[in-house]
């Protein structure tokens, strides 16, 4: 029984003296704590933030339009008429000359109109052969071979309605350029104004933007300008603005303009987005990264790195942004160039919170030191 009751008593006073322990480092914790940051012996607090300072860069006056890459001639091939094709004389993808056969119509019938024409072109050349022979010797009037001249001309004219309605059963392309993918084969019915397939002139490309009435004075044909496209990354291509329409748009106050860039190789097809982008000029401006700029709203503001008395703190400084080019935010008012920020992080950041920079903060301590043993 002794011995279990000093086990209990022996138990009681180690468990008070951890109790004592715990209150005593409590308390010095917090007197450590009210002596501040500057105290001796004690490590400046502050979170650590990585610094910016503002400078000066230059920036482009831009207009960035939206706009969908057209050939400089695309035509869908269509035939005029129901007919059976006989024949297909291109492949998908194949370049084409102008005038070059691309689907042949069944003919018969324009065929055998030839063969008819032809016979009577003939049948009338004999007897415009034979009256022109009366007449040199005086034997036929002169008005009968006027009337065989007149039938041979009318037979040969005849003869070449029949030809062009068998050339129409060939449909030619209108003009070089790259074939597309077609499904008719010979044997497909074809119906007016079913596509057959698609040609393009791709060697150049064209799109139109509009353009906001305010730079009609500044903007004009042969303006240079350059595009993207979603499949080539930010990889440009080069162009110049071709035309501006005579016209503005009552409802947009735009007038469309219209852009064309060289496009070897083909890689620009038809169709696909591009961000043009026109340069007006450039200009010098304080700026700073957009990691160190924070949006609020409609509005900016950065984090200004600011001496304290124990170090340095952060103060919020509402900006006014301007156009963002290269990873740099334009600063048309707030802050100066030189002005120290922090870069990055600050959205963990409160205003007027102790700061550390690496590296800056140290340093103004050992100067402050220095200046006092001086």
């Amino acid at each position: 029984m002794i011995k279990r009751h000093f086990f209990l008593i022996a138990a009681a006073v180690l468990l008070g003296l951890m109790v004592i322990a715990a209150i005593v480092k409590i308390a010095t914790g917090d007197e450590k704590s009210a002596q501040g940051p500057g105290a001796a012996g004690g490590r400046r607090g502050g979170q650590e933030v990585s610094q910016a300072v503002v400078g000066q860069r230059q920036f482009s006056d831009q207009i960035r339009v939206l706009g969908v890459a057209r050939g400089q001639r695309s035509v869908n091939i269509t035939s005029s008429t129901t007919e059976l094709i006989t024949r297909v004389l291109f492949a998908d993808g194949q370049l084409v000359s102008a005038g070059a056969p691309l689907v042949e119509l069944q003919a018969r019938e324009e065929d055998a109109a030839i063969i008819e024409a032809r016979a009577n072109v003939n049948q009338a050349q004999r007897e415009y052969d034979r009256y022109k022979a009366l007449a040199d010797r005086g034997i036929a009037p002169q008005v009968m071979l006027e009337q065989a001249e007149t039938g041979l001309e009318t037979a040969r004219a005849s003869l070449q309605a029949a030809q062009a309605r068998r050339g129409d059963r060939v449909i030619r392309a209108p003009f070089a350029g790259r074939m597309g993918l077609t499904t008719v084969t010979a044997g497909t019915l074809i119906n007016p104004g079913a596509v057959i397939a698609t040609l393009d002139d791709t060697s150049t490309i064209r799109v139109d933007f509009p353009l906001p009435e305010r730079y009609l004075n500044v903007l004009q044909p042969g303006a240079q300008l350059t595009a993207t496209a979603d499949a080539y990354g930010d990889e440009p291509f080069q162009g110049r603005i071709a035309l501006i329409d005579t016209r503005v748009n009552e409802t947009t106050r735009a007038a469309t303009a219209r852009a064309e860039f060289a496009n070897p190789g083909g890689r620009i097809r038809p169709g696909m987005l591009l961000r043009v982008v026109v340069q007006q000029g450039q200009r010098q401006a304080a700026a700073a990264p957009e990691s160190a700029v924070q949006y609020e709203g409609a509005g900016a503001f950065v984090y200004r790195i600011a001496p304290g008395q124990n170090g340095s703190t952060a103060q919020r400084v509402e900006v006014e942004a301007g156009a963002v080019e290269n990873g740099f935010v334009e600063i048309l008012s707030g802050i100066e160039p030189g002005d120290r920020i922090v870069g990055s992080g600050l959205n963990r950041i409160q205003p007027g919170a102790p700061v550390s920079v690496a590296g800056a903060d140290r340093k103004s301590a050992a100067d402050r030191k220095s200046g006092a043993a001086q």
